[in-house]
């Protein structure tokens, strides 16, 4: 067992660089002591020999760790499937909607990107034009 009085040092004299009060400064708690746990009777083995017809014990005593347990039938396990089931359903019809969603905005940038490119090479071929054939104009005045 542990004393539970304070410990304190054995030198009151020592101090460190960064200590610049005096022994009556420090405060000293009693060392904590752990509680001790209840006993407990243990709740037998589970282990069934291969051959055993027998389920076993289906009536437990009430103090029996086990009987404290949640139970559920297989109604509430069917239930409990169901409502999984329809979760499931919800997130993979959001994710379905979600990647439609990212796909239409996809083609539509890709429209987008079409129509600029076409507008771009237009302008390009137009400017192509205007600059060749102010170097006819400028060509042609310069022979006058």
């Amino acid at each position: 067992m542990e004393d539970p009085t304070p410990h304190k040092a054995t030198s009151p004299d020592w101090s460190d660089a960064s200590s610049s009060g005096s022994y009556a400064d420090h405060i000293y708690a009693p060392k904590p002591i752990r509680p001790k746990l209840p006993s407990r009777k243990s709740s037998g083995t589970m282990i069934v020999p291969r051959d055993s017809t027998e389920v076993g014990p289906v009536e437990m005593r009430a103090d029996d760790i086990r009987a404290m347990s949640p139970r559920r039938t297989s109604e509430d396990i069917q239930t409990l499937g169901k409502e999984a089931r329809a979760e499931l359903q919800r997130h993979a019809k959001a994710l379905q909607d979600s990647l439609v969603n990212l796909f239409n905005r996809i083609e539509a940038v890709k429209e987008e990107h079409d129509k600029l490119d076409n507008h771009n090479k237009f302008l390009q071929k137009y400017i192509g034009d205007l600059m060749s054939t102010s170097k006819i104009t400028s060509t042609s005045r310069s022979k006058k």
